[in-house]
């Protein structure tokens, strides 16, 4: 059993902060684990979870792992979990550099919105904990920017060489400190692999072998487990952590634990495509049922299992195979696109034909905007 705040030392110089699953019902938030570490004279911390028991915990870790006279503060991604102490830059002391990615931004600033239309997706699907708005107050406060936050995406991409593999991202603490953008939990998801001490952090990246979230990308995820996975297998990397597991993997354990994340996402797509192949309309209320249980029996868990977060792992599922639903009604049949060419359309002699008396003097001309002409867009 663990505790929020509890800090597992990996060596030294690292020490994985922990955090705590989601309870709407007790008005408990979820907090990410945090990751803590000195290279050289530099303290990193990535990530910095929420609410201001967990915030001692970092103040704790940062005086560990010490002495530092500078600060960087890594944000993988704006889910509130994950951000809601990232203000704490301001009060180290020290010179720091804090960055985001630019693609979370939006959602830093208003999280209520953002989970309101996570939620809206799923509607009538499964049991919600509470409204959007509800369950993001359990994060409060939340001060997800400082005064000197910027983000990555504003320094130059380089081109990383891990092993046998490439990556692109962001070097920090002359190298020693490796940003990799995954795009897969999220839009703006990062990985963070620390050189010096063997320790690659996934985040949330390996929350589960579907993403929930609307702006979840399956084939990244996918991608970055298996190239993590390789990343361990050739001795790049020596010690797995993330955003959600109270633990430590290490070495063979961590390429196995990816290999079978893996093997999971590829299971739960033959299963939704034995659920859905002899039916030309899916009511999603049905296959989120089916899904879920059909996810228990393959053991699927991942970060914070519930009904909700399976719900969004449904609807992501029917996306990932082709289905679209069919309207916007509360649990309206998804349906896949037909695949016939439609009939050709009788055209009466010399209609639309290049020359014909009845072009319009007006045709090929471009509007101000449009896309085709040479005109410059707005911005």
């Amino acid at each position: 059993m663990t505790a929020l705040g509890d800090l597992i030392e990996i060596d030294d110089g690292t020490v994985l902060v922990l955090g705590q699953g989601l309870d709407v019902e007790h008005d408990q938030p979820d907090v990410a684990n945090a990751l803590v570490h000195r290279a050289g004279d530099t303290l990193v911390l990535v990530d910095t979870g929420v609410t201001a028991a967990f915030r001692s915990a970092l103040r704790e870790a940062a005086d560990r792992v010490g002495p530092w006279s500078r600060a960087l503060v890594l944000t993988t991604h704006g889910h509130p979990d994950h951000v809601g102490n990232n203000d704490l830059a301001d009060e180290l002391g020290v010179p720091v550099q804090h960055y985001v990615p630019a693609f979370d931004v939006d959602q830093m600033r208003d999280p209520a919105q953002y989970w309101v239309r996570s939620f809206d997706r799923i509607a009538g699907l499964a049991p919600l904990p509470a409204p959007a708005g509800k369950v993001v107050s359990l994060f409060e406060p939340m001060r997800p920017f400082g005064a000197t936050t910027r983000t990555y995406e504003e320094r130059p991409l380089e081109r990383i060489r891990i092993g046998s593999l490439r990556f692109t991202g962001w070097t920090f603490a002359d190298g020693t400190v490796r940003v990799l953008r995954s795009q897969g939990h999220c839009a703006g998801h990062v990985i963070v692999h620390l050189n010096d001490c063997g320790v690659l952090h996934l985040s949330d990246e390996g929350n589960g072998p579907c993403g929930a979230m609307a702006d979840a990308d399956q084939l990244k995820i996918q991608t970055v487990l298996g190239a993590v996975a390789l990343v361990f297998e050739e001795g790049e990397a020596a010690v797995l952590t993330d955003g959600h597991t109270f633990g430590v993997r290490r070495g063979a354990e961590a390429a196995s634990y990816l290999d079978g994340l893996l093997e999971q996402a590829t299971a739960l797509q033959e299963a939704a495509l034995r659920l859905t192949k002899d039916s030309r309309q899916v009511r999603p209320s049905a296959f989120t049922t089916r899904y879920g249980e059909t996810a228990a029996e393959l053991g699927v868990g991942g970060a914070n299992p519930n009904a909700m977060f399976t719900a969004m792992m449904a609807v992501n599922q029917l996306r990932e195979l082709g289905l679209r639903p069919e309207s916007g009604v509360v649990d309206a049949p998804w349906s896949r696109p037909t695949l016939h060419n439609p009939a050709p359309v009788p055209r009466r002699p010399g209609s639309g034909a290049r020359g014909s008396r009845d072009a319009s003097p007006e045709a090929g001309k471009q509007g101000p905007l449009d896309p085709g002409g040479v005109s410059s867009w707005p911005r």
